[in-house]
């Protein structure tokens, strides 16, 4: 997800120079593989220990997981948008566009049956005291198909660009409605409960994503509206409308995203020296990709070069960011931190067995 991520961040900037766009195919080759390797390893992992699937879909935090597998999708979708669209023929774009339909259904299925599954009652219950924005992740997925509709339906014919953004626009507002009431009961932990544990802390920044993504979304798919095609063509002048209306929701909803972008920074810094690393490190990318593509394209929209700089200057410190993090994931597995028998997902079960 955020190799994926930062791959789409350098393809959105508006400060380029000679050979960006081949260091961006680059990351985005890196993330395709990574991403083939990565399933291939957890499939054998199902295959070769029988039960360990059941386990994985049936444990209440395993499971809120299971959405970035679509997440990761997503990204490659996107990348194949910014990249290979340019260099190949139409093919791309049609197979994009069959890929866009096949993602919505599966993954609001999906956020249909988890969140199903975590009301009827898994073997642990999840409560409000573990509460993490990690709950939002099963309807991710579904809001970010209206990213994804903002990305490919500019290239896209017109019958077929306006049925992807309805789509597009339908499941964002699904996915911005039931993330904001997560927020309440988030509110409610942090209130009631406190901060999350150190090592926990970078993944407070999944909560930037929603309004970020939602900014962005709204944005691109405004601009990729066909102008003169159906309603449009009927109602000249609403094309326009909603492109002013779309940007000034984008900053509408931006704010929330920077105010929890400012908790999270200040809740993860305050106990940094106690934290060591955690697979949920990563989320101090994903979110803040949203975060950062908003701010360019707000700065675009208002054609303010001060804000798309701001935009460039954290594309850079998230660059850094994810350099980071991987650094200290590949530490984290030569020193056995993660990646060994019941010390990640699984340490609860292995506690059963010794007791």
């Amino acid at each position: 997800m955020a190799t994926g991520g930062v791959a789409t961040l350098l393809a959105a900037q508006p400060h380029s120079f000679t050979g960006l766009h081949v260091i961006g195919k680059v990351v985005f080759i890196f993330d395709v593989v990574a991403f083939l390797c990565f399933t291939s390893a957890i499939s054998a992992r199902f295959l070769m220990y029988p039960g360990s699937f059941h386990n994985a879909i049936s444990h209440p935090t395993e499971s809120l997981f299971i959405p970035t597998f679509f997440l990761s999708i997503f990204d490659i979708f996107n990348g194949s948008q910014a990249f290979g669209v340019p260099s190949t023929g139409y093919w791309l774009v049609y197979a994009l566009r069959v890929c866009f339909w096949i993602y919505l259904a599966c993954t609001f299925l999906l956020a249909t049956a988890q969140y199903l599954f975590l009301f009827t009652g898994p073997p642990k219950r999840l409560t409000v005291q573990s509460m993490t924005p990690s709950w939002l992740l099963p309807i991710f997925p579904a809001m970010l198909s209206g990213t994804f509709a903002s990305g490919i339906a500019r290239t896209q014919p017109a019958d077929a660009a306006l049925a992807i953004i309805v789509a597009g626009v339908t499941m964002q507002g699904l996915g911005w409605m039931v993330s904001f009431l997560m927020y309440s009961a988030y509110i409610q932990r942090l209130m009631q409960y406190g901060l999350p544990a150190p090592n926990m802390r970078p993944g407070m920044f999944i909560a930037v994503g929603p309004p970020s993504f939602t900014s962005l979304a709204l944005i691109g798919m405004s601009r990729a509206i066909p102008s003169q095609y159906a309603y449009f063509g009927a109602h000249p002048d609403a094309a326009e409308a909603l492109r002013h209306v779309a940007l000034w929701t984008a900053v509408f909803l931006w704010t929330l995203g920077f105010w929890f972008f400012s908790i999270s920074l200040m809740a993860t810094l305050l106990d940094i020296k106690k934290m060591s690393f955690h697979l949920v490190w990563y989320a101090l990318v994903f979110p803040n990709v949203g975060f950062t593509i908003a701010i360019i394209d707000i700065g675009e929209g208002f054609q303010s070069p001060a804000v798309q700089w701001v935009g460039s200057v954290l594309t850079v410190l998230l660059v850094a960011t994810w350099l980071f993090v991987m650094i200290m994931h590949l530490r984290a597995v030569l020193t056995k931190q993660i990646m060994m028998p019941g010390v990640d997902e699984d340490k609860d079960q292995y506690g059963e067995k010794q007791s």
